[in-house]
């Protein structure tokens, strides 16, 4: 849905205009107060349009419209943008016989077990008890992948709502570059447009999918010993569909600590192969680093099984947006072009039964090999 169109669908945009709280709302047994969701939130849905004040249950009505926001509320100052930092993206691939073993180890078996546990929990929502179940879940799965590996840590980055962001590290082997680092993310977060709190919503593809590929890249990986020369983390975000709020909250620490990302990658939704039946990797255009996206293509290429197809998502489309707006290369991949993906996704119809495994594996080797290439300091 266009913007234009979308402000007349949603008046309380235009008019800026914080409306009354909604009374009790049944669910089952259940009683949901809405009072707290009359809260004033700041919301960005544009690059070249002033944020809007609306209250937190519209940012719904927002996502129900098909419109990508952040939510900027706790962070309104202005951004500063990371000067003098241009780090080398290459223009091809040079550590393919690295590459090659890790995505040999990839297992769709894994994958299904990891993801039918993952889409179990009633919702994921980030600000539910079963988001905070569902992180402390995952949080125990890579802590298990990564265990006996003096090399790789993972910890939680806590945010004032429940459900927590996780992050992986594999230490570089140069002290010098410990700041200088490779992020590859997904959001760990799902929802029910009609019901986030309560609602059901298994999140098998937003963005269980994504969790599961990236999770699978990062066991492959951890399980063959790899050594990065610089730092390589992997980051799974609470609060993505709340308007990128892990993510943001990820990418500012990170930049007031001096930290410097050289290139990072989001995988959102990758497992539904369309209505085509033509598996494809969709590698997004608009709102991304070009040089990095160019890499991605050259990426596909080289590891990928399936083709690739450009596509555009818009404005705040994933967490990837989060880094680029602070001035750090980022890209997308996503399960097809934007407007063949999944349109079960923020229902409860969101399941298992409409993805692809071999689908996932691929968006996990081209993660393992953006983590090994890009780890290497290069100038070619």
């Amino acid at each position: 849905m266009k913007i234009a169109a979308a402000l007349a669908f949603l008046p309380f945009l235009a008019s800026s205009t914080l409306v009354a709280a909604s009374p009790l709302v049944s669910y089952g047994q259940i009683s949901i107060s809405q009072v707290g969701d009359a809260e004033p939130r700041l919301i960005r849905y544009s690059e070249d349009s002033p944020p809007k004040w609306i209250k937190e249950s519209d940012k719904e009505s927002l996502i129900r419209a098909g419109i990508k926001f952040m939510d900027i509320t706790d962070y309104t100052d202005e951004i500063v943008r990371v000067q003098n930092w241009k780090p080398f993206i290459p223009a091809r691939t040079l550590y393919e016989d690295e590459v090659t073993p890790y995505i040999g180890n990839l297992s769709t078996e894994t994958m299904e077990a990891f993801l039918t546990k993952f889409t179990s929990f009633r919702n994921r929502y980030y600000k539910s008890s079963w988001g905070g179940e569902s992180c402390r879940w995952l949080l125990q799965q890579l802590e298990n992948i990564a265990q006996g590996s003096d090399h790789v840590a993972v910890k939680e980055f806590q945010h004032p709502w429940e459900q927590f962001s996780i992050v992986a590290r594999f230490e570089g082997t140069n002290e010098d570059l410990k700041d200088e680092l490779v992020i590859v993310g997904a959001h760990l977060d799902s929802m029910n447009m009609y019901l986030p709190k309560y609602g059901r919503a298994p999140g098998a593809d937003d963005d269980g999918s994504g969790t599961t590929s990236t999770v699978e890249a990062f066991r492959s990986l951890v399980n063959n010993g790899f050594r990065p020369e610089r730092p390589v983390e992997f980051h799974w975000y609470s609060g993505e569909e709340g308007g990128l709020l892990g993510s943001q909250a990820v990418s500012r620490q990170y930049q007031q600590d001096g930290k410097r990302v050289v290139a990072m990658l989001q995988n959102d939704m990758t497992g539904y192969v369309g209505p085509s039946g033509n598996p494809v990797i969709g590698i997004v255009t608009d709102h991304v680093d070009d040089k990095l996206t160019d890499f991605i293509k050259v990426l596909v290429d080289s590891y990928a099984g399936i083709p690739y197809t450009l596509t555009k998502c818009g404005y705040a489309c994933s967490d990837h947006a989060s880094w680029r707006q602070i001035g750090f290369p980022s890209a997308f991949t996503i399960e097809s072009s934007f407007e063949d993906s999944n349109h079960y996704i923020h229902t409860s119809g969101d399941t298992i039964d409409k993805l692809s495994f071999d689908h996932m594996k691929e968006f996990s080797k081209i993660a393992i090999g953006f983590a090994v290439e890009l780890s290497h300091v290069r100038s070619d």
